[in-house]
This record gives structure tokens, sequence and C-alpha cells, in this order.
């Protein structure tokens, strides 16, 4: 397979070389010098005269923009539906995701600016754009993206329809099928439909997100005006979009059953068109803490008026009659010539989701199942192993969720030496084992406190009903800081050990959650390490009360209070060390790099010299490989099987090399309005396994794409000699290596004592 660079707009001049053009370049005045740009020190100068080249760190050409390099990482994601080595279902799954991700980025972002360009807002972002310019330019982008994506499902259906998988039209069924198809229609989908007239005497029926609507144009026999009729599609609470129709696996749209059944809901009408719609609606309704009085009725509230929040897209099917498309763009208040996406097949790719789960071993992915961690195999008590082992570093979806992290809940509940657990909980499912286990322990006469995030977006409305569950069974639970969020993902159980009071505690860099814990990359600490656990006390006390002032932290670094003037601390660091000794070396890995003071921080540490690895899912501001500003920099992004999640950050430090994990990414909103953690590994063993995580990253030929100077991303192509595996497979291999490993040790020692 060929290697394909994903489209970007170049920004920056290249020299014959394939660089990017050098900046201006200013010397010390008085200073003779010579600048000769090499991989060790970008900024060299011959006649040993000091020289610090003065570039404007905070001119605009020096970042990308936030929004456009979140959509260029769908544009990765969509390849992985391109690549013919991924198979076919999961090519599928991809485009499924792929639209999902942009319904969202309409009701986050998209939504988000209009309000800006409602609010007359004219402060342009890091790298000078309006709001306004960037709707622009951000619909350019995903109208070219949903054409791509159009032409991939098209290709993956044709392959598709090879393994006898495909979705008919009705009129293309036998008039048996039809007849069957029509008898269930009558009997589970006829009964939910609600036809809405739209004319003088009936206002404009309210539209729901995301909802998928017809828009039927009815005349009567006796007259000659036809009226309009908005019907909804009842997908969902059980209803399937896609209906399999005879034997094997062939489907037809719900819509489409519809369409052809219209005689049913209009009898003795003439039925003159049906055409399809679908609007998303603006998700940015959150309201001013400091004047609530009532956090969970003002979040539900929100949820409320989200519902009815303003219209930031509509999408309409191939071929909508001029007139009834100018129509629905009045009403719905957008502007008809931006607002309004033409779609030339399926509206509403997401529902994809449910073809996904058909059950061909072979057009999937190779079964994954999580194995146990090592340490935790046994039936002994999980606080004897972890307090013998110090800390246990978890590795999800490698390593179980349900072992690891569940179990550690679960035998917290029913431990009868356990007094108290406190824990942060963001996101999580609604059937959680996390809640039963924690309803488990408030029964077993345990204190139980539960931080919970009202405000997790899209999640709130399962926050609350969680939180008044617990609430009902005794636990104590509270809201986190006012105006922040609470982001950080941790556990303290506070147990009577021989010894006294002992407290255990998980810090992770993913949400509570086991469907995600199976499809996400992330990281895990289990720990009683006494300081930690000190500071984790800390960090519960002001999670609880809201009161910061004179809080000692020994090894977490809390946001928003510490964490962004550690990180710019430690790469300040890194450069005074590069200078003093060479080799200086900086690697994060994380979602996004978004805050400008931290890209800013690490242009200076390239400037002076210090090789940076990048590994950002996502959006990434910084524009790496810039002569004399970033030529030091690398940026990878990893796309594969699983969702890279985990947050990873190492800093050289000399040679006294530190690791950390977090909950927070780069951005400017986790670093200054969300209750963060960052927590150092120091184990041996442990940061030997974030080394691991690293380096197959960073050498990965398969799922790594390299970022260029004007934000564009090129595919690694594999030689001969490289891995077929990508990171996610090379470390599914590695953990049950590892896991064989230990217990060969383990085995090995057992032996000895014997």
């Amino acid at each position: 397979m060929n290697a394909t660079r994903s489209p970007g707009k170049p920004v920056v001049k290249k020299s014959k070389r394939g660089e990017a053009a050098a900046p201006a370049v200013k010397t010390v005045k008085g200073k003779k010098s010579k600048i000769t740009p090499s991989s060790d020190n970008p900024v060299a100068d011959t006649d040993e005269a000091a020289v610090e080249p003065l570039i404007d760190l905070s001119d605009s050409q020096w970042f990308l923009n936030r929004e456009l390099t979140w959509l260029e990482f769908n544009s990765r994601v969509l390849h992985e539906a391109e690549d013919d080595r991924t198979p076919l279902l999961e090519r599928l799954k991809f485009i499924a995701i792929v639209s999902a991700n942009l319904d969202e980025f309409f009701m986050k972002r998209i939504g988000g600016l209009k309000q800006q360009i409602g609010a007359g807002m004219r402060e342009l972002t890091l790298d000078g754009r309006s709001a306004r310019q960037q709707v622009k330019e951000c619909h350019a982008v995903i109208r070219a993206m949903e054409a791509r994506k159009e032409e991939l499902f098209s290709q993956v259906c044709a392959l598709l329809q090879e393994k006898n998988i495909l979705i008919e039209y009705y009129a293309d069924l036998t008039p048996k099928e039809r007849k069957q198809l029509r008898d269930h229609y009558y009997a589970n989908i006829f009964p939910l439909l609600t036809p809405q007239s739209i004319d003088p005497a009936h206002p404009f029926p309210f539209i729901s997100n995301l909802s998928l609507n017809l828009l039927v144009t009815v005349r009567s026999h006796r007259s000659r005006e036809a009226s309009l009729v908005r019907v909804k599609v009842p997908v969902g609470l059980g209803t399937q979009r896609f209906i399999r129709v005879g034997k094997g696996d062939h489907y037809v749209r719900l819509e489409d059953v519809m369409c052809n059944n219209l005689d049913m809901l209009f009898p003795g009408m003439e039925i003159v068109s049906c055409e399809i719609f679908r609007v998303t609606r603006n998700a940015n309704t959150e309201k001013d803490e400091d004047e609530a009085d009532d956090l969970m009725e003002m979040i539900e509230s929100e949820l409320k008026e989200r519902k009815f929040a303003p219209i930031v897209r509509l999408e309409i099917g191939a071929g909508m009659d001029p007139v009834h498309r100018g129509r629905l763009a009045a009403e719905l208040e957008l502007d008809e010539a931006n607002d309004v996406f033409e779609v030339p097949g399926l509206l509403a790719l997401r529902d994809l989701f449910e073809l996904v789960k058909l059950d061909y071993p072979r057009l999937h992915d190779p079964i994954h199942h999580p194995i146990d961690h090592p340490l935790l195999q046994t039936q002994r008590n999980i606080f004897h192993t972890i307090r013998d082992a110090g800390s246990i570093l978890l590795q999800h979806p490698y390593e179980s969720f349900s072992t690891s992290v569940e179990r550690f809940l679960r035998e917290a509940a029913i431990d009868p030496k356990v007094r108290g657990i406190k824990m942060t909980l963001y996101r999580t499912s609604s059937q959680s084992r996390i809640i039963d286990a924690l309803l488990l322990a408030a029964q077993n006469g345990k204190q139980v406190a539960v931080v919970v995030e009202l405000k997790a977006r899209f999640d709130e409305a399962t926050n609350i009903r969680l939180a008044e569950r617990m609430e009902e069974a005794g636990i104590h639970v509270t809201y986190g800081v006012v105006g922040l969020k609470t982001h950080c993902k941790v556990i303290m159980v506070v147990r009577q050990d021989f010894s006294g009071l002992r407290r255990y505690v998980h810090i992770g860099t993913g949400n509570y959650h086991a469907d995600t814990a199976r499809l996400y990359s992330d990281v895990g600490l289990l720990t009683c390490d006494q300081v930690i656990a000190q500071d984790v006390t800390e960090l519960f006390n002001y999670l609880t009360t809201g009161f910061m002032a004179k809080r000692n932290y020994q090894k977490l670094i809390p946001a928003p209070r510490m964490l962004k003037k550690a990180l710019i601390a430690k790469i300040e660091r890194e450069i005074v060390l590069h200078r003093e000794k060479g080799d200086g070396l900086i690697q994060f890995k994380m979602n996004a790099l978004e805050d400008g003071d931290i890209v800013k921080a690490l242009y200076r540490a390239s400037i002076a010299g210090v090789r940076i690895d990048l590994i950002v899912r996502d959006t990434c501001r910084l524009r790496p490989g810039i002569t004399c500003l970033s030529e030091t920099v690398r940026v990878v992004s990893i796309v594969g099987r699983f969702l890279e999640h985990s947050r990873i950050y190492y800093f050289r430090n000399g040679g006294a090399e530190e690791y950390f994990i977090a909950s927070a990414d780069a951005m400017k909103r986790n670093l200054e309005a969300r209750v963060e953690v960052l927590c150092p590994v120091e184990s041996p063993l442990l940061t030997r396994q974030l080394r691991v995580v690293f380096d197959t990253h960073l050498s990965d030929r398969r799922s790594a794409w390299d970022m260029y100077p004007d934000g564009s991303y090129l595919q690694r192509t594999p030689q001969e000699s490289d891995s077929a595996e990508g990171s996610h497979g090379l470390l599914i291999g590695m953990t049950v290596r590892r896991q064989k490993e230990l217990l060969r040790q383990k085995n090995k020692k057992t032996k000895n004592k014997q």
C-alpha cells in the first residue's frame, strides 16, 4: 500500500530540499555570528559568541488552527476505511466513527464559534483567525470530507455485497419481501409515527437534534393545493435503522420502508414527493455556576435548553426541491448558502454501527481478549498484592479493566478492613459495575464519598441519575469545585492494615468506564505510596470543600493551580541541562497539544537544540520541522484499532529521567479550567514499561502518521523488514510476552523458596 498524504493547506514555503523556509533570525547586537543549523544544534555560533534567535513566538504563523487540525485527525481516521489492510466491517466502523465525530464537531465546536459570531466577539485565535473565518474554512474541509466519505461508503458497500451483505432499495425487493416488510411496518413502526402538518394553521414543528425526518408533500384528490408534512423517523428506543429482509444479511433502510408505505399515513391522498432531512443543534448551553443555587437543577435546566438550542447544520437528501430547501432553511433560521449540506447518499452514517456488529470474524480485527495483569492473577487479597509490589502499572485495553480497577473497588466493598472509599467520576456506563461496587460498599457500612462531574459533555443526564441513585444509598456525593470541571481519575481506599491505616490509590488516564476500557488505550497506576496517598487526600479535601489555600503537594502536580507552570518549568529545565550536558530529550504522548504557552515553551526548547518527540492523537498547534524554530521536533499521530487516549510525559532531565502519567492533555481548558493531576511513575520496572510504549509508537510503520510543517500528515510506508502490525498489535503481543516472563520469574522464585 502506498503512503498517503492527507490533505492540508500548505502555509510554509519549502526549500529545494523540502525543508520549511527559515524564519527571520536576529542575533544579539554587536556580536559577529554565523548561524549554521544542524540536527543537534539548530542555532550554532562558529565564533562562540552568544547568539539567541529573537523569533517572535507569538506570531500567528507559528500556530496551526485547533479546529482544522482536529478535522485533519478525522481525515486520518477516515483513511482507515480506505486502507485495504483494514477488514471490511472495521472499514465500515471507521466511516461510522467519522460521521459521529463530525456530528459532535458541529454541536460543540461550530456551535461555539457561531455563539462567538452572534456575540460580536472579534478576538482572533493564536493562528490569527476570526470565528467567522474558522466556520467558513471548517465548512469547506467538511464538505470535501463528506464527499470522500460517501465515495468510500459506496466502495465498502460494493465489497460487502460480494460477501452477501448489502443494503437494498425497497423498490428492488420481490413482491413477497415487500409484503413482509409492509406487515412488519404496520405492526412495529406505524403506531410510532406522528405526522405534523406545516401550514398557516400549524406552527413549524419542533425538530429534535440528530433526528432523521421525512418531508412529505401530499395533495388531496379534490384540491390542486399541495401540503407539507413532517414525519420523524423513529430510530432508537428499540427501533433499528436497518431492517433485515429475506434470508442472509440483506437490509433495507427504515426511512425507505416508510417512504414506500405512506398511503397508510395519508389514506386517499396523493403522495407528491418524499424528501429526507436532518438537523444538528448547538450543544453549548452552559450557564454560570456562580449564579446557581442548585448545581443539579442548573444542569437539568441546561439539558432542557439543549433540546431547543439553535440549529447549526441542516443536512438534506440529494435532489430536494429548491423551494423546500429554502423553506426549511428559513424556518430553522439558517443561512441556506453556508449551513445547508446536501448529502448524495445516506444521511446519519453513524447508524452504520448497527451493521458493524454483524458476526463475521474474518471481516473484523482478530478478537482481542484483555489479559489479567500477572500480579493480579491470584485470588490473594489485592491490597496485599499492591502492598508487596509497591506500585502496579496497568495498560488498557491490553490488560483487563475488570480484573484490576473493578476488582480493586469490588474487594474494597467487601473487605472488612476497609474503612472508606473516595473516588472521582467523570464518565461511566449507566449499568456500571463501578457503581455497583460503591453501592455495595455503602451497604456494608463503609464511608463512601464520590465527586461526580455533572458537566461531562453528553453524559450529564447519566451522571445526574447515578448521583441520585448513590445519594439514596447513603453515599456522600459532591460535584467538585465551582467553575472547574473535575477531570482527574482517582480512587482512594482507606484500609486498616496490620500497622495502622494505609491508603491505596488508583490514578488513571482514562475514565472509569468498562466499555471504553476495551476500546481506548490508557494507563493507570495502583499504588500504596504514602506520599502520593497523602497528596490524593489533599486533592479530595480540595474537591469536597473548594478550599485551595496552603495545600501541600509533594508528588502529585494538580491543575489548575500548579500543572501548567510545572510543565513549562520542566521544559525550561531541560533547556538549561541541555546547554550544560547536551542530549536533552522531551517526549509527550497525549490526545491534543493546544495550549499556546506550552507550544511556545517547546519552541524555545527546540531552538536550544533539545530533541522533542510528540505523539499527539489529534489537535496539534505546533508546527514541526521549521528551520531554526522547530527542526528538532517530530510530531507523530497513531491511528489504528484502538483510540489512543493515554497521557504520558517524559523528561530526560540530565540523566535523572522523569516519567509522569496524567489525566490532562496540553490544552488550555485542561490546564486552566479543570481539576487534573500529573502523577510520577518512579519504579524502574514500571518506567521501562512506559519506555516500551514510547518506543513502540515512535517506531511504528503501520499506524503512524508524520506531521509536516503545514499541518498535513504522511502515513509511513513499511519496509519489507518491518512488522506488518501497528503499535496496537505489537503491544498486544508484548503484553502477552510480559505476562509469560513475569509468571516465569514468579514460578522461579516460588521454586527457590521451596
